[in-house]
C-alpha cells in the first residue's frame, strides 16, 4: 500500500493547492456562474427602462462572467490542453470585457443641422452618454449639404440621401452621402440620418448699430406635424420672443402617389409679435424697436441619430476569431474519425 506524505493528496498527486488556486477554482465555479446570469436578468431590465442606470448594471454582471470564465480556464487544465478550445474561451472573455467596456464609455444623441450650415462645438439637441465617456465630439465638424428623399403613395419614405461635407486631415474639403444605414464617420462619431427633418425659415436681423446675424428657424417635423408649422423664436442678442409660421398652399407629399420631400415654391412666412403681425416674403423685411429683421429664403434641416462606440471593431475582429477558433476545434476532432465509421 502506497501512502501519502502530510500535505500531499494521491488523487492531485502533488502538494495541496495554494491559496490562489483555490480561489481561482472558486471563482470559476458554474454556481458563480449561474448567479452572474440570474444577475445580468434584473441588470439587462433595469438598464433599460431607466436612464440613470444604463452603464453600471450591466457592465458589472458582465465584468463577472468574464473573471468566472478566465478562472474556469486558470484552474482546469482540459482547456490549456487544446489550443483551439482556449483560444474559443478566450475570446468570449474579450467579449464580455469589450461589451462591458462599451457600456461604461458609449454615446448617443441627436442633433438638427440647417441646409448649409456647419454643426460644430459638439452641441447636441439630446444626449445620452455613459459615465467614462471620453470621446472628441467637440472636434467633429460637417455641413449639411442638402438631402432628397422619395415618397411613395400613401406617404410612406423612402431612402434617404443627404449628401454632407467634412474638412479631413489634409484640410482638403470631402464629401459623402449617408442615410439611415450609411453613416458619415468622425473621430469615432457615427452620424445618421433619421425621420426628423422640416423646414427652416432663415433671416438676417441687422441689430441696431451692429452687424447682420444670420439664422435659421426649426420649424416642427414635416410631414408629421403638417399642420403645425409654427414656432417661438427669440431675436438673437435680444429678450424679444417673435411667433413664426410658415404658410403656403402647395401639397408637398400627395398621399395618392409618389412625390419627394422639397420646399414649397411659394410661400410666406408670417411673424406675430403681441398684437402686431407681419407677412413676409423672401427679401421683405420688418423694422423692430432691437433692429431690422428680413426674410432671407427657405431652407430644410435634417435631423441626426449620433452613436459613439469604441469597441465595434474588437468586438467583430474577436467575433470572428471565437468563430474561426471554434471551427478550427470542431474541425481536429472531426479529422480525428473517421468519416464512414
Amino acid at each position: 500500500m502506497i501512502e501519502s506524505a502530510p500535505g500531499q493528496s494521491l488523487a492531485s498527486g502533488g502538494s495541496t493547492p495554494p491559496v490562489f488556486l483555490r480561489g481561482a477554482t472558486w471563482l470559476g465555479s458554474l454556481k458563480l456562474t449561474l448567479a452572474l446570469l440570474v444577475l445580468l436578468v434584473p441588470a439587462i431590465v433595469l438598464a433599460y427602462n431607466s436612464e440613470a442606470w444604463r452603464s453600471w448594471p450591466l457592465a458589472v454582471p458582465l465584468t463577472g462572467l468574464a473573471l468566472n470564465l478566465l478562472a474556469a480556464l486558470a484552474s482546469n487544465p482540459a482547456f490549456r490542453r487544446q489550443t483551439a478550445l482556449i483560444v474559443f474561451h478566450l475570446a468570449l472573455v474579450a467579449l464580455l470585457l469589450l461589451i462591458a467596456a462599451g457600456r461604461v464609455s458609449y454615446l448617443k444623441g441627436t442633433l438638427e443641422v440647417t441646409e448649409g450650415a456647419w454643426f460644430e462645438g459638439g452641441a447636441l439637441t439630446s444626449t445620452d452618454a455613459a459615465r467614462w465617456h471620453v470621446g472628441d465630439l467637440d472636434q467633429v465638424r460637417f455641413t449639411n449639404l442638402g438631402f432628397t428623399i422619395d415618397y411613395a403613395p400613401g406617404i410612406r419614405r423612402d431612402t434617404t440621401r443627404n449628401r454632407v461635407g467634412w474638412i479631413d486631415e489634409s484640410g482638403r474639403m470631402r464629401e459623402a452621402t449617408v442615410g439611415d444605414q450609411y453613416p458619415l464617420v468622425l473621430e469615432g462619431y457615427r452620424f445618421y440620418t433619421s425621420f426628423n427633418k422640416g423646414f427652416a425659415p432663415t433671416f438676417t436681423f441687422t441689430p441696431a448699430g451692429g452687424q447682420a446675424i444670420l439664422g435659421a428657424v426649426h420649424l416642427p417635423s414635416y410631414p408629421i406635424h403638417e399642420y403645425e408649422q409654427t414656432r417661438e423664436w427669440s431675436l438673437p442678442g435680444t429678450r424679444r420672443t417673435l411667433w413664426i409660421l410658415l404658410d403656403f398652399d402647395e401639397t408637398i407629399l400627395d398621399p395618392a402617389q409618389p412625390s419627394a420631400f422639397r420646399v414649397p415654391s411659394d410661400f410666406r412666412v408670417i411673424v406675430r409679435d403681441d398684437a402686431e403681425r407681419w407677412e413676409l416674403r423672401p427679401g421683405e423685411s420688418i423694422d423692430l424697436p432691437e433692429g431690422r429683421l428680413e426674410l432671407v429664403g427657405l431652407r430644410t434641416w435634417m435631423g441626426y441619430n449620433v452613436f459613439y462606440d469604441w469597441t465595434l471593431p474588437w468586438l467583430a475582429a474577436t467575433a470572428a476569431l471565437a468563430v474561426i477558433s471554434l471551427g478550427w476545434h470542431f474541425a481536429t476532432k472531426f479529422r480525428r474519425k473517421a468519416w464512414d465509421a
